[in-house]
């Protein structure tokens, strides 16, 4: 085909929100566009435990505030599993620069959690995206 799309590089999900309604939203949002949810957790623990289990996970969703601790504890975690991440927070950590790949500052409108994600997936395959939302600092620079 001459206008197929390129595969995801960016799939499967973990979203790590202590919010229940913005955590639903984003779930939703995101399954509606094809992406997999691996896991909705509200807990340090309870990601890091996925970050250790079979489960694939190409790019966690991480607050930093949750129930039991810091997001900075799952993107720790999940810096020692390889696994991408992006602070979806009201106010981006300093330490964010060296534990992801960007910051999504709520609140955000739905289309910028896409656009953020898609601004990832470029990077990832090496491309510098051209447009990115308001919202969004990028801190991943493309391979």
């Amino acid at each position: 085909m001459l206008f197929a799309k390129k595969p995801r590089r960016i799939v499967r999900i973990l979203v790590a929100e202590d919010e229940p309604l913005l955590a639903f939203d984003i779930e939703h949002n995101l399954s509606g566009q094809g992406f997999e949810i691996v896991a909705t957790v509200d807990s340090v623990s309870d990601a890091v435990a996925m970050m250790g289990s079979d489960r694939a996970i190409d790019l966690a969703l991480v607050d930093m505030t949750l129930v039991d601790g810091s997001g900075i504890d799952v993107a720790r975690a999940a810096q020692r599993h390889g696994v991408q991440v992006m602070f979806v927070t009201g106010e981006c950590p300093v330490e964010a620069r060296t534990l992801s790949a960007g910051c999504l500052s709520k609140p955000y409108p739905q289309r910028d959690l896409t656009a953020a994600i898609d601004a990832l997936e470029k990077v990832l395959g090496g491309v510098v995206p051209k447009r990115l939302p308001a919202s969004f600092s990028l801190f991943a620079t493309p391979a």
